[in-house]
């Protein structure tokens, strides 16, 4: 029997220790390298088009390119400015980026998602009247819920407990309904015939949920699924409602498909897709017609956009929790469940995309401290001074550190803020879009609708 010398054996145990420290360090932890998550650094626009030298033309032909998804998590009310205030600030850095002063958001994402009052505003960056441009700018979402929030939304400063405004049968939760619908049912309407929009009116493939009382399940409301069947068409004004109808402000909406075969009786998407970004990837990954060369995440952007955690409703005193009754526990579980929830989906994606993480998933999400001067129910409160205070706190949310997932190490501030992370965004936007047109073959094949009659 051969023995291994002693010397040698204190050498291959040093040797593996060092293959394995590089490959930890490289697969575990090599986003961590400067060259990986700096910003690469692009032409300035000449002319509304990037340069792009003749050598990376024919570099870029046979590539796959990626594809672009946006998520926007549930607002919780009035805090949706926030998300609408970083929604325009990312459109005017498209305008910027590609030299187009009529850029719209929709001309550079693939695939959109959003719960809640993110599903309202996605509805409003992607239907349109004539399948060529949005109906709305980004600019207008939080425009919209500052100027109709108050139609639908009233103050929680009355100390009315949440279950009994979930289970009572009258009150005000009739009159939300009726203003969130007629506010619904003006945006999503044809001009010239006044006919609803339906899912089949949008650009590009949406994604909106809800939890499906009937079926006692969750329930995607889908574009692709609409094309291939009316079953699954809906009224855009319909989905809006069903989206954002959380419990306690807004009565169930039983709502049918246009060809009145699925039945849906919906309520807030945020009880079941607190954070739509996953649905979104998953979507893209296994819709194989749409997007044929999708092989993994490395071939997908994705942009996620939160409206701001549990700090909003300020930290938990112990002496004062430990005395909570099941009613008083009922508003905070809510909330610290869709928060959790939102938080475990932005950490799961984030390991999902390994290495690629900080070149291909960007989360913008408020860290908290911007809330620390609000009440407890500035989430639902339309007053004047509200409106005022959230488009201030969503100001100062683009100019705070981004923070990010770290794979297996929980969160970090980045050293770029939310405004740059979106302008850099929009460069890797412009970018994909320009690329395209030198692509060989096709980057998506999105289906488009066959038009039905009246």
């Amino acid at each position: 029997m051969a023995y291994l010398d002693h010397a040698d054996g204190i050498d291959t145990d040093k040797l593996s220790y060092e293959i394995f420290s590089i490959l930890e360090s490289k697969f575990l932890f090599g986003y961590d390298d400067p060259k990986l998550w700096v910003p690469k650094q692009i032409p300035e626009p000449k002319n509304g088009v990037i340069p792009i030298g003749e050598a990376e033309i024919h570099a870029i032909k046979n590539q796959r390119g990626k594809i672009c998804i946006l998520s926007v998590d549930g607002g919780g009310g009035m805090r949706g400015i926030i998300l609408g205030k970083a929604l325009s600030y990312l459109e005017a850095a498209l305008r910027n980026k590609s030299g187009d002063p009529d850029a719209r958001i929709a001309d550079y994402f693939d695939v959109a998602a959003g719960t809640g009052v993110g599903g309202i505003f996605t509805a409003m960056l992607f239907a349109a009247n004539d399948q060529s441009r949005p109906i709305f700018c980004a600019d207008d979402t939080w425009r919209f819920l500052a100027a109709e929030g108050k139609k639908f939304y009233r103050s929680r400063r009355q100390k009315i407990g949440l279950l009994k405004r979930v289970f009572r049968r009258t009150g005000s939760a009739g009159s939300a309904n009726t203003g969130l619908e007629k506010a619904m049912k003006e945006a999503f309407k044809e001009k010239k015939t006044g006919r609803s929009l339906t899912l089949k009116n949008t650009l590009k493939p949406v994604l909106i949920p809800c939890y499906d009382l009937n079926s006692a399940a969750p329930f995607l409301f889908s574009r692709a699924d609409a094309l291939e069947s009316d079953s699954f068409d809906f009224n855009l004004w319909e989905v809006c409602l069903a989206t954002s109808a959380e419990p306690g402000l807004f009565s169930p909406v039983c709502m049918e498909s246009v060809d009145r075969v699925t039945r849906c009786v919906g309520v807030d998407g945020g009880l079941a897709m607190s954070n739509p970004t996953a649905a979104a990837i998953t979507h893209v990954l296994y819709n194989k017609q749409e997007f044929p060369f999708v092989r993994g995440v490395e071939d997908i952007l994705v942009l996620s956009l939160g409206a701001g955690g549990q700090l909003m409703e300020g930290t938990f005193d112990y002496e004062q929790v430990r005395k909570w009754t099941a009613e008083d526990w009922a508003r905070p579980l809510a909330r610290i469940s869709g928060e959790g929830s939102a938080e475990l989906v932005d950490h799961a994606v984030a390991m999902a995309f390994g290495q690629c993480r900080s070149s291909n998933y960007v989360r913008i999400q408020a860290n908290g401290s911007s809330f620390s001067r609000c009440g407890p129910h500035v989430d639902s409160d339309p007053s004047p001074s509200n409106v005022d205070l959230l488009t201030g706190i969503a100001n100062e949310t683009l100019k705070q550190k981004n923070v990010e997932s770290v794979l297996f190490g929980g969160k970090r501030l980045g050293e770029q803020s939310n405004s740059e992370k979106l302008d850099w965004f929009a460069e890797q936007l412009v970018l994909e879009h320009q690329r395209r047109s030198c692509r060989i073959a096709p980057t998506v094949a999105l289906k488009q609708p066959v038009s039905r009659p009246s």
